[in-house]
């Protein structure tokens, strides 16, 4: 005799990973901000990263973010950007950095073109 089965869930089959995290990313932040400069400074415990927007002709910039790392967390970022670093190379090419720090960051600053 067939006796009906009770649909089960997909989910409920597979064991759930004890190390998985979930990670909400809201569509507002999902959307980002925009940074062209990032001042770091440092304490015994601590990194604290701004990410500034400098847009040209404009004297005031603002700070679009500002995050907060344990000299641990840092030593991560800074590893895990190098990685990315080389693999973003190895895919599109050497990035060329200026080898000389500008007077004014990403050349901003200097005479406005006319129009």
């Amino acid at each position: 005799m067939n006796q009906p089965t009770e649909p089960q869930n997909p989910d409920a089959a597979q064991p759930q990973d004890q190390n998985a995290i979930n990670i909400e990313l809201s569509e507002e932040m999902a959307e980002g901000e925009y940074a062209n400069l990032a001042m770091i400074a440092h304490s015994s415990s601590e990194f604290v990263i701004d990410f500034i927007r400098l847009m040209p002709g404009v004297a005031k910039a603002k700070v679009k973010s500002r995050i907060i790392l344990t000299p641990e967390h840092a030593k991560r970022l800074q590893a895990a950007l190098a990685e990315n670093i080389e693999r973003f190379e190895q895919a599109n090419g050497s990035i060329k950095a200026q080898q000389e720090t500008p007077a004014y960051p990403m050349g901003f600053g200097g005479t406005m073109g006319e129009a």
